[in-house]
């Protein structure tokens, strides 16, 4: 039975090409991962905030490290995208950038994101999250992307609004935290918002 629609973006839109090293023209750039990133992610790992916003710990560098190799092999797959979003001008990471559950075929997918203690309060989530809706949406044609975050985290709910991501509702009791269920903000943004 054929389709009635075309795909939005075929198979091969991302990984036809290396994975791009994406500038944000304002003193961040958005890079693919490296091996050498472990100890800057084992550390970004040991912050009370990441423990309560995320699902996972990092015991050792040498844990971190299979991290790093699974977002650097993903690009292929197209069903996810990761960067570590460092400094310009001296590669110091400063948090994570990525596309999560990608769909090419709907043009849809995930953007998530953290950032280093040292890195907060500077803007760095919301600079890098522009940066790749940017490029996911007018370079790639992207046609959707969308934005969760736990409704008691007001810091991720005020980088989703300022980086025009609108509120379009709340999950409830959708994901699992160490400290129980939490309703989630749902946000998205489309191409030409």
């Amino acid at each position: 039975m054929p389709f009635l629609t075309s795909p939005v973006l075929p198979p091969g839109t991302l990984n036809r090409a290396p994975q791009p090293v994406i500038p944000s023209g304002d003193g961040l750039l958005l890079r693919p991962w490296r091996a050498e990133d472990a100890p800057a992610v084992h550390q970004a790992f040991q912050d009370p905030l990441m423990h309560q916003w995320h699902v996972r710990a990092a015991d050792s560098e040498d844990e971190v490290g299979p991290w790093i190799e699974g977002w650097r092999k993903v690009w292929d797959t197209e069903r996810d995208a990761q960067w570590a979003v460092t400094d310009a001008e001296s590669d110091r990471l400063l948090g994570r950038v990525a596309l999560r559950e990608i769909v090419l075929a709907d043009g849809v997918a995930e953007v998530a994101y953290w950032t280093t203690p040292a890195a907060r309060g500077r803007g760095v989530a919301a600079r890098a999250t522009t940066t790749l809706s940017r490029w996911a949406l007018d370079e790639v044609g992207f046609h959707r992307l969308e934005l969760m975050h736990a409704v008691a985290n007001e810091a991720s709910c005020r980088v989703a609004t300022k980086t025009g991501f609108a509120l379009e509702g709340v999950k409830r009791s959708a994901l699992l935290h160490p400290d129980g269920w939490h309703d989630m903000h749902l946000h998205a943004r489309l191409q030409g918002d």
